[in-house]
């Protein structure tokens, strides 16, 4: 070991550790980056083009798929304000129930 201290004394450190500087990198590289098309795909990945959304261009589409998106806008209103209504029902009754409650216990 003390012959290869030895030998790695001044101009042949320096080379010693440039090389290694150099190789280092390289050697990370060959072998985490090889074959990373296998290593890290996923199959299905990306939608295919039938599965992706496609541009309304024309006025007809155009005007088509605004009242598409309007109606389900619509649906979607109703069905938070039915939600909304029922859960003020409910605290409206839960309300009304510890009243009751408070003025039994109160006679």
């Amino acid at each position: 070991m003390s012959a290869i201290l030895r030998r790695l004394q001044g101009g042949n450190l320096e080379v010693f550790k440039f090389g290694m500087y150099i190789i280092f990198p390289i050697g990370w590289m060959y072998y985490f980056g090889t074959n990373l098309d296998d290593r890290f795909s996923v199959p299905g990945f990306w939608p295919t083009t039938e599965q992706s959304h496609k541009i309304p261009l024309e006025k007809e589409e155009i005007d088509k798929e605004l009242s598409r998106m309007r109606m389900i806008d619509a649906a979607r209103r109703e069905r938070r304000l039915e939600r909304e209504a029922r859960a003020q029902a409910e605290a409206d009754a839960q309300a009304a129930a510890a009243q009751a409650q408070a003025a039994q216990n109160a006679e």
